[in-house]
């Protein structure tokens, strides 16, 4: 299934510019030649992987490969999902390849902060009614920087109750997989948020940046009207006393 490219330009209170690639939800499946084009045609100053890198266990060579040929291209960050391994045998392969993990935890680079929230699941399993909550703890020293700050978080039905009143510049999330079936812009279901979701794809709050994810890992449920997304996000500065908006096109 071919995988689309979806832009949006985001304005922030920072003059700044940056250009960002969102690559979400690719469970270690293979991500083609021309998606790793698209990504190099950008020329993004990072790149931003919210969760389902990895899938459990010690067997993931199709991550090491968009690694090894992601890290050739921009710096990598990644954050945890729910399906994401923890063996140190994986962990320390790709970082040794150019991935950057942020576990709970934020790094300073080029004048940016970016922060990855890890996912409250911790056995891979979907939660219908309400993801387990992650842990915010560290989040208000992250918040107390002066410059943009970017928060990788992989669990859009977070951002409603941890993160909306929170000083935070970008938030990019997956997950959700676009609710799998779209029907006249909406998606169908979503875990940890039940039928007709609120965050599955696009820009909420003019923010909250969603991928609907880079790979279909379900094949007994396909996708419908749903192909997988690359996003690429390019902030702008919004200037004093402008509401904060955002534009997007495929």
């Amino acid at each position: 299934m071919k995988t689309d490219t979806t832009y949006y330009t985001v304005l922030t209170g920072h003059e700044r510019s940056l250009t960002l690639a969102v690559a979400a939800d690719i469970h270690d499946l293979p991500v083609g030649a021309d998606v790793l084009r698209e990504i190099d045609k950008a020329s993004p100053d990072y790149i931003l992987i919210p969760g389902d890198l990895f899938e459990r266990g010690d067997e993931v060579m199709n991550s090491y490969d968009f690694i090894r040929s992601a890290s050739g291209i921009a710096p990598l960050f990644f954050s945890f999902g729910n399906h994401d391994t923890r063996s140190e045998t994986v962990l320390e392969k790709a970082g040794e390849l150019g991935l950057s993990i942020l576990d709970d935890s934020f790094c300073d680079i080029g004048g940016i902060r970016i922060g990855g929230l890890s996912s409250g699941i911790r056995d891979g399993k979907h939660h219908a009614e309400r993801t387990p909550p992650p842990n915010t703890g560290w989040l208000g020293e992250f918040c107390g920087f002066n410059g943009m700050k970017i928060l990788l978080n992989h669990h859009p039905e977070y951002y409603k109750r941890f993160l909306r009143d929170l000083d935070i510049d970008i938030v990019v999330s997956g997950h959700a997989h676009g609710g799998q079936w779209r029907f006249l812009g909406r998606g169908v279901y979503a875990p940890g948020q039940g039928l007709f979701p609120g965050y599955t794809a696009g820009v909420a709050d003019g923010r909250l940046v969603i991928s609907r994810g880079m790979a279909n890992r379900s094949f007994l449920i396909p996708r419908i009207n749903n192909r997988p997304e690359l996003v690429i996000i390019r902030t702008e500065y919004r200037g004093s006393g402008v509401t904060p908006r955002q534009t997007g096109k495929t």
